[in-house]
């Protein structure tokens, strides 16, 4: 990356920066963004996720602007919405809710959505948007109660984390396997470099 470059990841999602590291990008400052995430009456689980990775990108931008820091700054966010159809799962919180989620999932197919959003250093906005598709096994109540004892659960959309434990219950996954972790990786990287970014400076220098 150019020294003249700075990239703020509008979270503070240790997933999200291990991914960003996996591409050779290491954000110069992490900065979550404190938004309202319910989902608007009746809205799409792939319109939520495109939302609130704009809103976030947004707020982290308008604080950053307010601090007069936006010079050579890109700011990116993301939104990760785990969904049934068009029923959206909770980031689970609690374990009623994580409960809830494992049994909706098991032995069903859903989708994972997530909007990506950068906004360069003119303001610019960029968005895209990946889907995967999921298929659980049938979670045994041993397995279930026993993934819910493990904590792995807490603040993952849909009540799981892919790279975890949760890993055992996928039949199959069609799709990009990063968006689920939490950030697509090829989505990411091409909003980045479509806009000038120097992902790769790092590659060259063997990082």
């Amino acid at each position: 990356m150019s020294a003249l470059q700075k990239l703020v990841l509008a979270s503070g999602s240790p997933r999200r920066v291990e991914l960003l590291a996996q591409a050779g990008i290491e954000p110069d400052r992490l900065m979550p963004a404190n938004i309202d995430e319910t989902p608007h009456k009746s809205e799409h689980p792939r319109s939520l996720a495109r939302r609130l990775s704009r809103e976030k990108a947004e707020k982290s931008w308008a604080d950053l602007r307010e601090q007069g820091d936006t010079d050579d700054t890109y700011v990116l966010a993301a939104d990760t919405v785990v969904a049934v159809g068009r029923q959206i799962m909770p980031k689970a919180e609690l374990l009623d809710e994580a409960s809830q989620c494992l049994r909706m999932l098991s032995g069903r197919n859903h989708k994972v959505f997530s909007g990506v959003c950068l906004i360069t250093p003119k303001g610019k906005v960029r968005q895209k948007i990946c889907e995967t598709r999921v298929r659980f096994k049938r979670i045994t109540t041993e397995e279930m109660e026993s993934y819910l004892a493990s904590g792995e659960w807490r603040g993952k959309a849909g009540g799981y984390a892919i790279q975890g434990l949760a890993g055992t219950f996928v039949v199959r996954l069609v799709g990009s396997y990063s968006n689920v972790v939490g950030l697509p990786l090829y989505e990411t990287v091409s909003l980045l470099t479509g806009e000038g970014f120097k992902v790769h400076f790092n590659w060259l220098r063997g990082v």
